[in-house]
């Protein structure tokens, strides 16, 4: 293994003048720089973690904390996800730490990061409305990007999709397709992206002059079986006329109400409509669905691929506020979703 004793003998350099060269200090030449670089590469260097963090004052690391009730490796968005940001971050030679923090011990876990110098930034998921993660953060000047954002036009940097947007053309979809009683099953309650959904879906709904009965509005946890327990719910509910169509949060949930649907003997895309956000999960394609899903589609990996961008250009300096992205989100229509019924013409 070539060390950088080796690599500064075979330059006919000072070790600390290779040092600084590899680690980008402006008073190494250029000419200099990009002949220490070659050699490097030549000889196959790899430098010294403890060294390179002494020379740079960075650890190379950046961390995560992830809140869970349930198994993480269980979830398909928790492992597309990792699996994206992992991979980008080794390209820029960054590692990721990360906990699991079981409820209401999320802000013990961030203390010690904080407390501690071996992580140079963190990553922060699934952001909630007044988020107490976001402000010690701020609080503290800690660098950390944020995947998705707790308010508008916030202060740090972010990597979101436009769910505004996304569940504002959905809902307008369902309703120039007729369809007057449209159900929302979304993701948990205040989380900051089901609370954009929400607002989204329930202004789109008032354009149209709909109302929304308080039980056509769901949350919970983004599962088949919570969902196909929030569809029976509706479909059975005897105040009340069932929805013609349901939007959902993902597509997991889009497959509990498919599974509601056929149980009572109704079809999708012909007596109920269904539509739902994909995050492309490449063993969930909702193409492959029984009946073609219509979504709203951003995949999760490439979100991933841009937070591990973002937090390589903030730990190397960057403004915060010069590393916001919002994506757009595609709506792709298929089979899932039609005309609603007749009134009165319902199997239900």
């Amino acid at each position: 293994m070539t060390t950088l004793k080796d690599l500064a003998k075979y330059l006919d350099l000072s070790p600390a003048t290779v040092s600084r060269a590899l680690n980008g200090f402006p008073e190494v030449g250029a000419k200099t720089r990009e002949r220490v670089l070659k050699a490097s590469r030549e000889l196959s260097y790899t430098p010294n973690s403890s060294a390179k963090r002494l020379a740079t004052g960075k650890s190379g690391v950046v961390g995560m904390i992830f809140r869970t009730t349930h198994n993480l490796m269980l979830d398909p968005h928790f492992t597309e996800f990792l699996a994206g940001l992992c991979t980008r971050l080794a390209d820029s030679e960054i590692d990721l730490m990360f906990h699991i923090a079981p409820p209401g011990r999320q802000m013990a876990h961030y203390a010690r990061y904080l407390a501690g110098e071996f992580v140079d930034g963190m990553i922060v998921s699934a952001p909630e409305l007044n988020d107490q993660r976001i402000e010690a953060l701020l609080e503290r000047n800690f660098p950390f990007v944020v995947h998705g954002r707790s308010q508008d036009n916030p202060p740090y940097a972010f990597f979101d999709i436009d769910n505004d947007g996304a569940f504002a053309r959905a809902t307008r979809l369902l309703c120039e397709l007729g369809h007057r009683r449209i159900a929302l099953i979304n993701g948990p309650k205040g989380m900051a992206f089901a609370e954009q959904r929400e607002t989204a879906f329930l202004r789109e709904m008032s354009v149209h002059g709909l109302k929304v009965p308080s039980p056509f509005v769901s949350h919970g946890e983004m599962s088949e079986d919570i969902a196909y327990q929030q569809a029976c719910a509706m479909l059975d509910a005897q105040e009340f006329k069932a929805p013609t169509a349901f939007l959902c949060s993902s597509t997991l949930q889009a497959l509990g109400v498919f599974r509601a649907l056929g149980e009572r003997g109704l079809e999708v895309g012909q007596d109920v409509s269904v539509v739902a956000h994909d995050d492309v999960l490449p063993h969930m394609r909702s193409e492959h669905f029984s009946t073609p899903l219509t979504v709203t589609r951003s995949a999760i990996r490439n979100a991933s691929v841009h937070i591990a961008d973002l937090i390589a250009k903030l730990i190397a300096g960057a403004d915060p506020t010069s590393l916001q992205i919002i994506e757009p989100v595609d709506l792709i229509v298929r089979n899932s979703t039609a005309g609603a019924p007749l009134t009165g013409g319902e199997k239900w």
